[in-house]
């Protein structure tokens, strides 16, 4: 009886040193409740593991089963509340849900946010009680009318189909009978997203200015840490933060390749700038869009290099050449089109690999004459603002989401 009891409480130790193993990282001294990431972490690393299993073994694409363990258990119906009408509904074939806020007469015009939601252009939905919430949130402190776009994902629709979903959807919303139809100010429309939604909402408002049947232009476009450029993954973030959770840069490069429809063996290619080398004169300007050594304040810059080989694999951008393309990338935009957009959200995050594509992409805009405010968080990680709520609630997520939805209500 006690050998078995030795040998439970043997097995029950391993497994908890096998556990703590597993969770634990180190993590900056300066990131925002380090512990609680770490378990967030080790949730979401698990499920990836399970995802390339199933992949292995033939079961199911790796991104299905992620997406299908990050919305499990957070997708809502519409359900209105006392403060917010919520309806989904379809614009110009796009699934959209739109909150509004009841407050006032419906005589009364009132503001509005596109809100495009993240997650590598493969997970998430607007659905998700995460996107609920921070919508529902926008549209009750704004007294707004807030529209969050549920564009197709990866693996289904690879590039251009996510963007173009983003952009028929905003752009329908634009139309003036369907701005009359939700009593929203022509004049006081914002274009928002998050990660990769932050990319599609840059790309969104890049299109939008150029596109002249468009009568009513948004007045703002607020970005939070958006991924904007996959031509230099050795950005000063990228080698600060390559093993910082929840975003590795091995997973963003993969998150790229699904969404650019790219052979998954270029992964390696990517990762040393193989794609970008000095060799390939077709990568020359777009390389200089996106140079950090120019663009990066010294603070940032630290004691890191930049990865430039002279020669590379000419086989990335021939076969993945939406790499080169502004829609996807929207930091290698030429100044001619920065010029013509709105004034500028950037909220960015210092253990984050995406930290120097939205500090670049500010000093762009701010180079082209444009407004920007940057609002820039020591202790934030990626993802940070959506884990405001319970189970992942992070002060972090509150402050950041605080802080955002302040700047639009003192600017739209």
């Amino acid at each position: 009886h006690k050998s078995a009891m030795k040998s439970t409480l043997g097995f029950v130790f391993f497994c908890f040193v096998l556990t703590a193993y597993y969770i634990y990282i180190p993590l900056p001294h300066t990131i925002s409740e380090p512990w609680k990431l770490m378990m967030l972490d080790a949730t979401f690393r698990g499920v990836q593991h399970l995802g390339n299993l199933a992949h292995s073994l033939g079961l199911s694409h790796h991104i299905r089963v992620l997406n299908f363990a990050v919305t499990f258990f957070g997708m809502l119906s519409p359900t209105s509340s006392e403060g917010v009408r919520v309806t989904d509904t379809v614009f110009d074939g796009v699934q959209v849900r739109v909150f509004e806020a009841t407050r006032g007469s419906d005589s009364e015009l009132k503001r509005s946010v596109v809100y495009i939601h993240g997650g590598g252009w493969s997970l998430g939905s607007a659905r998700m009680q995460s996107y609920d919430y921070l919508c529902r949130k926008m549209a009750e402190d704004l007294n707004a009318v807030v529209v969050s776009v549920d564009y197709r994902l990866a693996p289904e629709v690879h590039f251009p189909e996510q963007y173009n979903d983003a952009y028929l959807g905003t752009k329908h919303f634009l139309l003036p009978e369907v701005l009359a139809k939700y009593s929203v100010d022509p004049n006081r429309v914002a274009v928002s997203g998050d990660s990769a939604g932050g990319n599609l909402a840059a790309a969104v408002s890049q299109q939008l200015a150029l596109d002249s049947s468009v009568t009513n232009k948004p007045k703002l476009q607020s970005l939070i840490y958006p991924v904007l450029q996959a031509l230099d993954f050795n950005t000063p973030s990228y080698q600060q933060n390559r093993d910082v959770p929840i975003l590795y840069r091995p997973l963003m490069v993969k998150f790229w390749l699904e969404y650019l429809n790219g052979d998954p063996s270029f992964i390696h290619s990517l990762l040393v700038n193989n794609h970008t080398s000095l060799d390939l004169s077709q990568v020359a300007t777009s390389r200089e869009k996106v140079n950090w050594t120019s663009l990066l304040p010294s603070a940032l810059k630290k004691n890191y290099m930049p990865v430039v080989q002279a020669t590379g694999t000419p086989k990335v951008i021939q076969e993945v050449p939406a790499l080169l393309d502004v829609r996807a990338a929207p930091l290698i935009a030429d100044e001619d089109v920065l010029k013509l957009l709105p004034q500028t959200y950037v909220l960015t995050c210092e253990h984050d690999v995406l930290r120097d594509d939205g500090i670049m992409y500010a000093r762009r805009l701010e180079q082209a004459g444009i407004r920007v405010t940057h609002d820039h968080y020591e202790d934030g990680f990626h993802g940070c603002m959506i884990f405001g709520l319970w189970p992942t609630y992070f002060s972090i997520g509150i402050r950041t989401m605080h802080n955002y939805i302040k700047w639009l209500d003192q600017n739209l």
